[in-house]
């Protein structure tokens, strides 16, 4: 495979990366269960929250959480953002927020060309994010990640992510997003 160039992308690249199949395939979910139990006294309240990994009865193709017409505003909001070339071609690109907890880098975005997938690319895009991250002098890398999007909740764990939260209707589509960080001293 040839060498895969990471930098931040050019204005003309923009609308680019807007282009790329944001959708993906999956096979398995993470489920939330939410289970309360009220005692006799208010600090008797007992909440338990489990996420399990199903299987599903087939591939079901998933909408990316955030409209691609819209990236492009979201973007500018960003504190990095990184694009992968293959040849001279974009084929992916993540963006990074500072601004959401400090000394914590968000990875918010991760995105690659459907028919570039599973050779690389998004580790590689992880991975220099966390040096940009490094240099930011950030002590942390967290990752969002829906529930449905069990491609990249086993990069994230490959790469040594760990499930650290959730936020229930975290997403604009009103989706679930579980948060995975990683320790980036």
């Amino acid at each position: 495979m040839p060498e895969i160039e990471i930098r931040p992308p050019t204005s003309a690249e923009i609308p680019v990366m807007m282009g790329i199949d944001h959708d993906y395939m999956s096979d398995h979910v993470w489920q939330m269960e939410v289970q309360q139990e009220s005692g006799q006294k208010p600090s008797d309240l007992r909440v338990e929250i489990t996420f399990r990994q199903l299987k599903l009865p087939r591939s079901v193709r998933v909408e990316y959480p955030r409209s691609p017409a819209e990236l492009a505003n979201d973007w500018k909001d960003r504190s990095c953002l990184l694009v992968a070339l293959l040849q001279g071609a974009v084929v992916g690109y993540t963006s990074i927020s500072l601004n959401i907890a400090p000394h914590t880098s968000w990875m918010t975005d991760l995105v690659i060309s459907r028919k570039f997938r599973r050779q690389g690319i998004g580790s590689t895009l992880i991975l220099a994010g966390q040096d940009w991250a490094r240099h930011k002098r950030c002590s942390r890398m967290v990752m969002e990640i829906q529930p449905k999007n069990y491609p990249a909740i086993c990069l994230a764990q490959k790469l040594g992510y760990d499930l650290c939260g959730y936020n229930d209707h975290y997403f604009p589509n009103h989706d679930i997003a579980l948060f995975f960080s990683k320790s980036l001293r």
